[in-house]
């Protein structure tokens, strides 16, 4: 994500809301893979191969979940999507019933009587039991807000951090800049309203009317964004200690934090000439 904006005045009465990996806006974030479960395979003699568990990775969208529950269980397009009035899913009541940061990344067994409501309802279990339980839960009400919150921050620490040593870091960059009642402008979330995954934001994305939009709306976007893991989870509600609020992965391997407004433009700059050499290698 490549923030745009110089830090504002602390406001003290900024508090973490529902509305609102982090890169700045130029930079491009690095959002959830985009590859399809893969179901773990069981073969029997010259039987064609019977999947027998499916794998949710950390960083999934409820979407790319859906259709691979689809695949694994071989029911048309959607079926899994229509099924979630029906599953009676044990969600927070600020999700509203959008299980979305909610189906969580593990490996979940095929059996004969497997179908999508069966599935999902042990995504949501599985999730209430790693959030609702300390450390979660504490970490949660040590930081000043609720479970939900922790799993929306945590789920944008998912799509923004490059690797797992700078999750903390990228949760510090959120809470740093929701503290100073600055928008996250989080490129994350406008992939995300957009259905899309890409490294590139233009100034038109930016301007986009959505809830989604982090560039034009305050606070936390009004839902998670992707299914975090454990290790985003723990960033979440243990942020690094850290004073910055910007940062930008200038190349694989080399993301920069600063608080310092035009070292932050000095650095995106840096990655937009890399893009650039990238872009003309490629030809």
């Amino acid at each position: 994500m490549q923030m745009n904006t110089p830090p504002r005045s602390t406001r003290s009465t900024i508090r973490l809301t529902r509305r609102g990996r982090l890169v700045l806006i130029a930079t491009g974030a690095v959002v959830a893979g985009t590859a399809v479960a893969v179901p773990l395979l069981s073969l029997g003699g010259d039987e064609k191969p019977r999947p027998t568990a499916l794998v949710i990775p950390e960083g999934w969208r409820a979407s790319q979940v859906y259709e691979a529950v689809d695949k694994a269980l071989e029911l048309p397009p959607g079926t899994t999507r229509k099924s979630l009035a029906k599953a009676r899913l044990r969600l927070p009541g600020d999700a509203e019933g959008n299980p979305e940061g909610y189906l969580f990344p593990a490996t979940y067994p095929l059996g004969a009587d497997a179908t999508p409501e069966k599935l999902l309802a042990a995504m949501v279990d599985t999730a209430n039991k790693k959030f609702n339980g300390a450390p979660i839960a504490a970490g949660a009400q040590r930081n000043e807000m609720n479970v939900y919150q922790a799993v929306t921050i945590a789920s944008i620490v998912q799509a923004e951090a490059a690797t797992e040593a700078d999750m903390g870091k990228v949760s510090r960059v959120i809470f740093n800049r929701l503290e100073r009642g600055m928008p996250l402008q989080m490129d994350s979330t406008l992939n995300y309203a957009l259905n899309r995954s890409t490294l590139r934001t233009s100034v038109k994305d930016t301007r986009l009317d959505s809830p989604y939009n982090s560039y034009q709306r305050m606070g936390l976007p009004p839902t998670p964004i992707d299914s975090p893991g454990e290790a985003a989870m723990r960033a979440a509600i243990n942020p690094t200690p850290g004073d910055w609020l910007y940062f930008v992965t200038v190349k694989p391997g080399d993301t920069r934090f600063t608080a310092d407004y035009r070292k932050h433009q000095r650095n995106v700059e840096e990655f937009n000439r890399n893009q650039r050499s990238a872009s003309a290698s490629a030809r």
